[in-house]
């Protein structure tokens, strides 16, 4: 593996670069929670049964996954700029396309450019973040993704209940995202430089501050860590993902609670999740990313234990998971830099990002399966061994990495040495 070259912490990240980060973010998270709202009404327009919304989720979730495979290759031809601008304008056809077009299959098409789109904005905006921005701030902006998200349902129900029907939702959102795409055009060219470059010298590949990867996609596979990073994603998303959705089934149907309590319980886990990625940032880089990690694995151990455990009350394992695993997504992305090398970064965070789709598509439904089989109960303790197997995954990580910077470590002084004779 590549030596790790990012210095830590990074300069200082441009104000408006920055600021324009966290609307960016906040956008991308605003349609993301607005079908399960907006569902109900759109299978009404076009006469589908309840699969129907599984189909627009497949298809969504297919073409963000192509896109964070090829993001590292579009990042390379067109930089951070123009690949933000091409892809907040698809996100933004394609959100329009929700609000306007009348037939199934052409809302479905519209549902693979969204997912497109957003893959490369994800992608494209965590690789520049983990370079540019730090620990603290990458906790913050995955904050106000969570906090876009809370927000599109928000909108879309006010607009239902003023019978301005679901299409007057995406037709806002879209309107948003135009704004921002038109923002991205005119900052384009300061994203491909340092934090105090000028914007003439921003497009040189491989020049200070330059998040365009060096080395090819199968190089960048050809490094250990890359591919444990890959693993981690993808279980850590299916964890996420697994308890937020299943919980509210799990405490209604298995523990017998009501709806207003189970309701509460699992707000409590996302609030949990919001509260720490925002707390958290305060301390992250005080304390260190790894450590962090460290910590918060052990945490989300100890809570996913104690939701499996059917006599304990449920806020302690869902408040305690939800609180620990908050900063790990932010974390590992903050360190993917160091870990695989700036020069394959793009590639890694890519394929980081369509892991991560694939362990929300994968675990929960492995879930759902097991559920079907054995009873809901066990859905609690794959939830436990997925966890367990996150900690054990960063762990081999770290040590992995800990040895290549040793390593890397002795060839400089090894050099200064030699240099000296």
């Amino acid at each position: 593996m590549s030596a790790p070259t990012a210095s830590y912490p990074p300069a200082p990240p441009r104000p408006l670069l920055l600021a324009l980060a966290y609307l960016a973010f906040v956008s991308l998270g605003l349609p993301d929670a607005v079908l399960g709202v907006s569902w109900p009404s759109i299978r009404h327009t076009f006469e589908l049964p309840q699969a129907g919304m599984g189909i627009i989720l497949a298809t969504g979730a297919a073409s963000y996954f192509v896109s964070g495979l090829l993001v590292g290759r579009l990042m390379r031809a067109l930089g951070v700029g123009l690949l933000l601008v091409a892809s907040t304008v698809l996100v933004t056809l394609g959100i329009t396309g929700y609000a306007t077009l009348p037939y199934f299959p052409l809302f479905l098409m519209a549902s693979g450019v969204i997912g497109f789109g957003s893959g490369a904005i994800d992608a494209g905006l965590n690789t520049y973040a983990a370079q540019h921005f730090g620990a603290r701030h990458m906790n913050w902006l995955h904050a106000a993704y969570s906090t876009g998200a809370a927000l599109g349902p928000v909108l879309t129900t006010a607009l239902l209940t003023r019978d301005a029907g679901w299409r007057a939702g995406y037709a806002v959102i879209a309107a948003l995202l135009g704004t921002l795409a038109l923002s991205f055009v005119l900052m384009r060219r300061q994203w491909d430089g340092a934090p105090g470059a000028a914007a003439s010298t921003s497009n040189e590949p491989g020049g200070a501050g330059d998040v365009t990867p060096t080395v090819g996609a199968l190089e960048a596979l050809r490094r250990p860590a890359v591919w444990l990073q890959i693993l981690i994603f993808f279980v850590y998303t299916g964890i996420e993902v697994s308890a937020g959705q299943w919980s509210y089934t799990i405490l209604t149907e298995e523990r017998g609670l009501g709806t207003a309590e189970a309701g509460t319980w699992v707000s409590i886990f996302w609030g949990c999740l919001l509260a720490g990625r925002i707390s958290l940032g305060f301390v992250i880089e005080r304390i260190g990313p790894v450590r962090l990690l460290r910590l918060s694995t052990a945490l989300a151990v100890v809570g996913a234990l104690l939701f499996a455990l059917p006599s304990l009350p449920p806020a302690l394992g869902l408040g305690l998971l939800g609180f620990s695993i908050s900063s790990i997504f932010p974390a590992l992305m903050s360190e993917t830099p160091r870990r695989v090398g700036q020069d394959a970064a793009a590639h890694a965070v890519g394929f980081q990002v369509s892991a991560a789709t694939l362990g929300i598509a994968v675990l929960p439904s492995l879930a759902g399966l097991l559920g079907a089989r054995f009873g809901l109960w066990v859905i609690g303790w794959q939830i436990l061994g997925c966890v367990v197997l996150l900690t054990v995954l960063h762990e081999l990580l770290s040590a992995l990495t800990d040895r290549a910077s040793t390593a890397t470590s002795r060839e400089v002084v090894a050099r200064s040495v030699i240099r000296e004779k």
